[in-house]
């Protein structure tokens, strides 16, 4: 099976070489991090058999967040926290998306789009909530930033899950939409724009002006639906933040210097299969490789971090939301056994990076237990 990992192997230097000066650090850093996950340039943990001294190397994963090889478990775990924070009211979910004029300069200019999108989109849903013709209090939010469509597109935009309700200024009163829409879409979508027109006029007037007007013209699109206790979101959204924008399973072949991978078509929900060049299908992926650092998934209102205390109040208030258990990881299955006799193996040292020699080989106490690789 063709990888992420083996198509950067032979073709990212060449990548590199050929858009050096345009290459964004974190592009290039995604590439490097892929090509050594799970290698000897990675490092590793050292096992051996107490009973037939067989050894055994456990390569460590690279973790950057954008490879194929290293998210699933951490998706997981985000699901099970996530779902304690659910409160027993119904929920709304909202989407912004940024129009086709845009993506060009948001590809371009990462880091700041991204922040606009989110903080800009979390102001105009602040904004109309505290009108009191519609809410007329505090809303709470959690964001998730997604990126890519099934091809491989780019397409930036923002999902908000959103708690059917806003507190008073002094956090006394639960106030209940007076409509089955929550919020007009028509309403967020006009404050939207004009509040990202404003942002970027102020913070990047140069590239402000680069904007064809049209684009401050059009209507933005805003989506807004009732998904009931919000449960089922989560769901949806925990792989796409922890997961990149494709899979090494959807990889079919590489052949004659031209990828070829599988999609689900959106409106036949049949999956189909798509060739693109390799360094095109490179580009794709890599315009999905978020700057360093950046949080694409941000808790607001209510449902922010320092709002804890907040946030337990309304849950012993309202109840919560009985969801499913997740099946958590088990830490054992990354232990290796002996291929003669079965039992699982000791570990007996920590590898550090740039490869394995006995000079590298970090002993590890009996009584201390390493991390898994």
């Amino acid at each position: 099976m063709t990888t992420m990992a083996d198509i950067l192997r032979s073709y990212g230097q060449a990548y590199i070489t050929k858009f050096n000066k345009d290459l964004m650090p974190s592009h290039r850093r995604a590439i490097n991090d892929i090509i050594c996950c799970r290698t000897r340039a990675s490092g590793g943990h050292v096992y051996e058999c107490p009973d037939h001294h067989e050894i055994e190397y456990k390569y460590h994963s690279c973790m950057n967040r954008h490879c194929p090889q290293c998210q699933n478990d951490q998706a997981t775990q985000w699901l099970s926290n996530e779902q304690k924070r659910l409160i027993k009211v119904p929920y709304f979910l909202i989407g912004f998306t940024l129009p086709e004029e845009l993506r060009p300069f948001a590809r371009s200019n990462q880091k700041l789009f991204y922040k606009l999108l989110f903080s800009e989109s979390w102001r105009a849903l602040s904004k109309l909530a505290l009108n009191p013709k519609w809410l007329g209090g505090r809303i709470g939010a959690l964001g998730v930033l997604h990126t890519w469509t099934k091809i491989l597109g780019y397409h930036p935009h923002v999902h908000y899950l959103v708690p059917a309700g806003a507190l008073s200024d002094d956090n006394s009163v639960w106030i209940k939409p007076q409509k089955k829409f929550f919020l007009p879409v028509r309403g967020l979508s006009k404050v939207f724009r004009a509040m990202m027109r404003d942002a970027l006029k102020a913070q990047a007037p140069k590239l402000f002006q680069q904007i064809p007007a049209i684009v401050w013209q059009k209507k933005w699109v805003v989506h807004c639906k009732p998904v009931g206790n919000g449960d089922a979101v989560l769901k949806y959204f925990a792989p796409y933040v922890f997961r990149v924008a494709i899979s090494n399973k959807r990889i079919l072949k590489l052949e004659n210097d031209q990828i070829t991978f599988a999609y689900k078509d959106t409106d036949t929900k049949r999956w189909k299969a798509m060739t693109l060049p390799v360094f095109e299908f490179i580009r794709r992926f890599l315009q999905h490789v978020l700057p360093r650092g950046f949080k694409k998934v941000r808790h607001f209102g209510y449902l922010s971090s320092r709002n804890k205390q907040l946030l337990s109040v309304l849950q012993y208030v309202f109840g919560t939301v009985e969801a499913e258990p997740v099946d958590e990881p088990d830490s054992r299955t990354n232990v290796p056994r002996c291929s003669v006799c079965g039992k699982s193996m000791i570990l007996i040292g920590i590898v550090g990076p740039g490869g394995f020699d006995e000079h590298a080989v970090i002993p590890q106490p009996a009584t201390q237990q390493a991390r898994a690789p």
